[in-house]
């Protein structure tokens, strides 16, 4: 998939600019009371320069050079990286891991596993891996809970939104893993 990093920055800009909230994904992180967070498929870089703006030590991480070309023009002095994110290696860990956006379902059929390790392996003993992601695109809540289980994560709670509605079994869900 090639992306263009000021177009879709120009989608959620404007969707701020009519009102709207971009920042929920920011907000149910900041309920969990964290240092420090990789902001893993940061994109453009929204979520974390949101954490960031609350006095919030924030990485993002991407694998898309134009993202992240975005990403560097808004917040030049926030820490970005362009790597993959399955054998992610940033030597260190994180009070919380997030993966906004749909992350899991922009990763190559097979490589989901690789993923959520890569990141988990990022969060800090008693610290969360954060994600939402759609559930009509084959990668599934039971397959993601195993991946997040064979790296040390336990389920801690599941939401249907952002915002944290209960989660009813709809097409969309956002889980909160925890590291004992």
């Amino acid at each position: 998939m090639v992306w263009n990093g000021d177009a879709y920055q120009a989608r959620f800009d404007g969707i701020a600019a009519e009102g709207g909230d971009v920042h929920g994904e920011a907000e149910l992180v900041r309920s969990l009371g964290p240092g420090s967070v990789l902001d893993a498929g940061c994109g453009t870089g929204r979520v974390a320069i949101e954490l960031a703006r609350h006095g919030i030590d924030v990485v993002g991480v991407d694998l898309d050079a134009s993202m992240l070309a975005t990403a560097r023009r808004l917040a030049p002095r926030l820490d970005w990286h362009r790597s993959d994110l399955a054998g992610l290696d940033l030597g260190r860990s994180f009070d919380v891991v997030v993966m906004a956006g749909n992350v899991p379902l922009f990763t190559a059929p097979g490589t989901e596993a690789a993923l959520v390790a890569g990141v988990a392996g990022h969060v800090r003993p008693g610290g969360r891996l954060v994600a939402g992601f759609s559930l009509d695109r084959g990668y599934t809540l039971e397959a993601y809970d195993a991946h997040c289980s064979a790296s040390g994560l336990a389920l801690e709670a599941r939401y249907a939104t952002w915002s944290r509605e209960p989660y009813d079994g709809g097409a969309y869900a956002v889980s909160v893993h925890r590291r004992p």
